[in-house]
């Protein structure tokens, strides 16, 4: 098992919830994030002064899936939220040594499998 981090624009959510919910990945954490990186931020007037806006508004997706689906996890990400411009983020894989259903008690990949798609926004 491997947990699948993806920082994003928030305007690509929605393609990168399809992309995931493609591959029957359903369960998702999504949180509204700021940080910068290499985009550098921007600059913008404020009651007659400049301003620098370093910390950007980004969303942050994470799921854990079982081993097999994290190649294909990870290249839905990359396709679905990449324009080519800076800021489009970043994927982060990180191994998951257990997990556990509370509802079933199960644990292992059987309790982040999914056994159809959720369908998000439909």
């Amino acid at each position: 098992m491997e947990k699948v981090e993806a920082i994003i624009r928030p305007e690509a959510l929605q393609g990168v919830q399809d992309a995931l919910d493609a591959l029957g990945v359903s369960g998702l954490t999504v949180t509204e994030v700021v940080g910068c990186g290499r985009q550098k931020g921007y600059t913008e007037q404020y009651r007659g002064a400049r301003v620098n806006i370093s910390l950007l508004h980004k969303i942050k997706v994470e799921a854990v899936v079982p081993s097999e689906v994290v190649d294909p996890a990870v290249e839905a990400i990359m396709t679905a939220a990449r324009t080519g411009e800076p800021g489009d983020g970043r994927v982060f894989v990180i191994p998951v040594a257990q997990a556990f259903r509370i509802r079933t008690g199960e644990g292992g990949e059987d309790s982040v499998r999914h056994e159809s798609p959720a369908g998000w926004g439909h």
